[in-house]
């Protein structure tokens, strides 16, 4: 039976017909055709039901028997910087020293003199069999101009000796707040390995990019992002000031020139919230393809740097359980102001004591401020202690993880915190069973954007060093339909936009995808990773068309 606005009697702009919709909608869950006018879904239904609303001018796409499912929505990427790393060297897959090396001295004859050689999301875990690296082995590769590498977790990166001299870190220099700044054994004398805060150091005295370096960064991330059908996403942008407002006017400037093609929610840092609620903003200013969300801050670091915040020490390092990157008194009242300026407040926290604070911090905020529909977020939730699985629901707390993470980080993180603390770790199973709300992300550049590396990650849970073919920890895995669910209803619930995205029905906005493969098909759960985005539909206009 046709489901559709019937009372529109206009022709459709773009019909696709004998495939395979998966709506997300529980209330009809799958169609055979779909047709569009201008931006938004005007039916669904049978091939057969599209006819009538079918005219001279419509487009028809013929399905072929393809699955589609609504537009693929990341709640979780940093924009700029994964655009810029584009273009930036890249070791994460580096299988050795020799590798990283010859890519660095490769890329360093491709810079013009006095640029910073940037980049890296190098892995010691893989490259360096779990050996931290030094200025010194950077130095082998590259001495005459400044090196910056990070961590492809973001909280870890290390200078070579000219980039620590420009940035003036000596043995004198402090450990600045929510930071550390790797000494040489015995000394204080700094290796060049800086963790979270200290980073900054360098940071401060990296040229910023330039206008246009901004908008070449955009336009890669874009191609990416229409390739493997992200038709809307969160950018947890953590660019400094200057370059953040120049990239949100970049943002719009595309918007009112039909040329960005994702919906972006821009989240500021939690820092500055009171800049944000001064002038008013208040969450979800902007509009259906341009807005600011709200604000983002951290309780911790990640795991594999170390520097997530846990009860028990690691067992690589028995004197550390992490560290406190926003001091939780500070953190506290940030949040409270954020939230009662009416912003949506979305945290980043990776350990076991760090989610624990943090959804106590929640309780007590929401308590205090009073009920309103505020949707705080645990960004990652990675570790969590089982009495605090429940919690999230109690407390309406939605956990916005990134599924890739456990199938990359499994290959390593027994060696940090033990068996027992990764029963509960990445544990997407264990949430949606004590009935938590989960929005999906990548990451980007952390992890792949691609979502379906993602879902795969999340129903197969196979580990990246093939070492676990039945699934790390197997009891995490959740079926495909929630993993895309993650994906589509959870990340736009998670963004306030589940009005107007999330799921194919009538009215909605027209974001929607074609795949080479049908992943809800159970003979299809080996093949997921396999599959590919066929066409990428934004708001009724095809924005991207495979191969």
């Amino acid at each position: 039976m046709l489901h559709g606005l019937l009372a529109l009697a206009v022709a459709a702009d773009l019909v696709l017909s004998g495939g395979r919709i998966w709506t997300g909608d529980p209330g009809r869950p799958e169609a055979q055709a779909i047709a569009i006018w201008r931006d938004r879904i005007l039916a669904l239904g049978s091939s057969a039901e599209m006819k009538p609303l079918t005219g001279p001018r419509t487009r028809v796409i013929d399905l072929q028997g393809r699955r589609v499912v609504p537009g693929l929505h990341d709640s979780h990427v940093h924009f700029l910087d994964s655009g810029l790393a584009l273009a930036r060297v890249q070791l994460k897959d580096a299988p050795d020293e020799a590798e990283l090396g010859r890519r660095l001295r490769e890329f360093d004859r491709k810079l013009p003199p006095g640029a910073w050689l940037l980049g890296g999301n190098w892995d010691h875990d893989r490259a360096l069999s779990g050996q931290l690296p030094t200025a010194a082995l950077l130095d082998k590769y590259v001495s005459g101009r400044p090196v910056f590498l990070s961590r492809y977790d973001g909280h870890m990166a290390l200078a070579n000796t000219r980039a620590l001299a420009l940035a003036g870190i000596s043995a004198g220099t402090p450990d600045p707040p929510g930071g550390v700044i790797y000494r040489a054994p015995g000394r204080r004398e700094p290796t060049g390995l800086l963790r979270d805060g200290a980073m900054d150091l360098v940071g401060r005295v990296v040229p910023p990019p330039s206008d246009a370096d901004i908008e070449a960064a955009v336009r890669a991330a874009m191609a990416e992002a229409r390739r493997v059908g992200v038709t809307s996403l969160c950018d947890l942008e953590g660019s400094g000031s200057e370059v953040r407002r120049r990239l949100f006017r970049q943002y719009q400037r595309l918007a009112r020139a039909g040329e960005l093609t994702v919906r972006v929610r821009v989240y500021w840092p939690l820092a500055e919230w009171k800049q944000l609620a001064d002038v008013g903003v208040r969450e979800g200013l902007g509009d259906s393809v341009v807005q600011i969300g709200g604000v983002k801050g951290f309780v911790d670091g990640s795991i594999g740097s170390s520097t997530a915040k846990m009860y028990e020490p690691y067992l690589n390092e028995p004197g550390s359980t992490g560290i406190y990157v926003t001091p939780l008194g500070t953190l506290r009242e940030w949040i409270r102001g954020a939230d009662a300026a009416g912003l949506q407040v979305i945290v980043h926290a990776i350990g076991d004591r760090a989610n624990a604070e943090l959804l106590s911090i929640f309780a007590e905020v929401a308590q205090k401020n009073g009920a309103r529909d505020r949707r705080f977020r645990v960004e990652h939730a990675q570790h969590l202690r089982r009495q605090d699985l429940a919690r999230f629901r109690e407390l309406g707390v939605i956990a916005s993880m990134q599924p890739y993470h456990a199938i990359d980080d499994g290959r390593w993180v027994e060696g940090r915190i033990g068996v027992r603390r990764c029963e509960t770790s990445y544990a997407l199973r264990a949430l949606a069973d004590a009935g938590a709300r989960l929005a999906f992300g990548s990451d980007w550049s952390v992890a792949p954007l691609d979502p379906l590396t993602g879902i795969d990650a999340a129903v197969n849970r196979r580990t990246l060093d093939g070492k676990h073919p039945g699934g790390w920890f197997p009891e995490q895995r959740i079926p495909v339909q929630a993993a895309l669910e993650g994906y589509t209803r959870g990340a736009a619930y998670a963004a306030f936009a589940e009005r107007e995205r999330g799921s194919l029905e009538p009215g909605k906005l027209a974001d929607l995808v074609v795949l080479s493969r049908d992943i809800l098909d159970p003979k299809e759960r080996d093949h997921i990773a396999e599959t590919r985005v066929a066409l990428t539909i934004l708001g009724g206009r095809v924005v991207y068309e495979g191969r």
